[in-house]
């Protein structure tokens, strides 16, 4: 999750259906905070898109279709890339369920193939998914990822030596909020985590410890508007919402590179930040 990013996969609002009204009409059932601008949306996402490019990554737009939602635009969610192809996720939210399939037939024009999707009653989202390492998988345990999801990854991974470990989530703000495992921790390198600590479980914590990672405390008066979630784009470089100033300066502090875009509208308005609007297919 921190090596160069190479090739990543986007949905611009414009792709989500941001600018028709039948689809915004629905903003208070997908839990936005107020019903989205477009005009603004889009040109954040530009801005986002220039800096992938800029960091050297081939950028990917998802084909439009009917059946996506505005919820489209967070493509982090709706499929798991691996080496051995994309684990088509079947996620919680039941909007979302088409999003999998429909990236996974996108990325075949690529030469990527589908690995396996899961399948009722298992539900997973890609936000509640970390590799913390090339053989070690951590699994968010929510009301978006539940035990039916985990176990299938597990059976799916085990026998291509990936181990697979769970771990809870707390309540948060309840079930219909996007409280997802990424947006409590966002890896930066092979060492380090940027993580919003009074909301992680202990055995979390602990488990991130006896692997070696040093923490970055996020700053607490920016957990409303995403600071936590960052994208890895490689080499000390981090990909962040430019509102989050306090936790941008500790991050720089800490000797990382970290460029910025304006999420007011695309990010914080949806509760999707840099890591929830890029599937990456592809690190160095």
């Amino acid at each position: 999750m921190v090596g160069p990013l190479q090739r990543v996969l986007v949905c611009s609002p414009r792709t989500a259906g941001w600018d028709q009204p039948e689809r915004v009409a629905r903003w208070r059932d997908l839990v936005f905070h107020h019903p989205p601008e477009f005009a603004i949306a889009q040109e954040q996402h530009e801005t986002l898109c220039r800096e992938l490019t800029a960091a050297g990554a081939e950028v990917l737009e998802l084909a439009p279709a009917p059946e996506l939602s505005l919820d489209a635009a967070y493509t982090h969610d709706a499929s798991l890339a691996t080496d051995f192809g994309l684990i088509v996720m079947r996620p919680g939210k039941p909007n979302r369920v088409f999003e999998g399939q429909h990236q996974g037939a996108y990325c075949l024009r690529f030469a990527i193939p589908t690995l396996a999707e899961i399948i009722a009653p298992g539900t997973t989202e890609a936000g509640d998914i970390l590799w913390l390492d090339s053989k070690t998988l951590l699994v968010g345990h929510g009301y978006r990822t539940n035990a039916a999801g985990i176990r299938q990854l597990r059976d799916l991974l085990s026998p291509k030596g990936i181990e697979v470990l769970s771990a809870p989530l707390p309540y948060g703000p309840g079930p219909s909020a996007c409280l997802h495992l990424m947006s409590l921790i966002s890896l930066l390198d092979e060492q380090t985590a940027l993580v919003d600590l009074p909301w992680l479980a202990v055995e979390t914590v602990e488990l991130l410890k006896s692997r070696g990672f040093q923490f970055i405390q996020m700053d607490d008066s920016e957990r409303e508007t995403l600071a936590c979630n960052v994208l890895a784009l490689g080499g000390k470089r981090l990909l962040a919402i430019e509102e989050n100033h306090k936790t941008n300066d500790r991050l720089r502090q800490a000797g990382f590179d970290v460029r910025t875009f304006p999420g007011s509208e695309l990010c914080i308005n949806g509760s999707g930040g840099p890591t929830c609007l890029t599937r990456p297919l592809l690190r160095g």
